[in-house]
């Protein structure tokens, strides 16, 4: 057993020198490839985190303005919906008022019609009165003349 541990202790120690160039070569590599290799990733991913919230950043901003958009397109809609239904307000009422003035007017020439109407039966009963009574006498004369040269 003696052997096996002088034998093994040999090995060690020629190991030694190839774990000492390991740790060296370990040593060595972190410092000239893995720090900068690890330098350039950190880097790389700021870079690529930093785009991403300037993108999330850039989204949130666009998502706000197109929001503030349609809502100035909503309100400038409503004003000129409201607008319109004032000038709609406004036709109505000016053509109501030219309908109730046409009407009255109508009314008046209507009534001024009847009147003038009433006026011209009256004076046409008037006129076949008079003409009546004349045409009376006018027959009656007549009458009287015919049996006077006839007796």
């Amino acid at each position: 057993m003696a052997d096996t541990l002088h034998a093994l202790g040999g090995i060690l120690l020629k190991a030694v020198p190839t774990f000492v160039l390991v740790v060296l070569l370990f040593l060595y590599l972190k410092h000239i490839f893995f720090r900068p290799l690890e330098k350039v990733l950190r880097q790389r991913y700021e870079a690529t985190e930093g785009a991403r919230l300037l993108a999330e950043q850039t989204m949130a901003r666009s998502a706000q303005r197109i929001a503030e958009y349609e809502e100035a397109m909503r309100s400038a809609r409503s004003e000129v919906y409201q607008a319109q239904e004032r000038h709609l307000k406004e036709l109505q009422e000016s053509e109501a008022a030219q309908l109730a003035a046409a009407r009255q007017s109508a009314e008046a020439a209507l009534k001024a019609a009847r009147e003038q109407l009433a006026q011209d039966v009256e004076a046409a009963k008037a006129g076949l009165a008079r003409d009546s009574e004349q045409l009376a006498n006018e027959i009656a004369e007549n009458i009287l003349r015919v049996r006077g040269t006839a007796a």
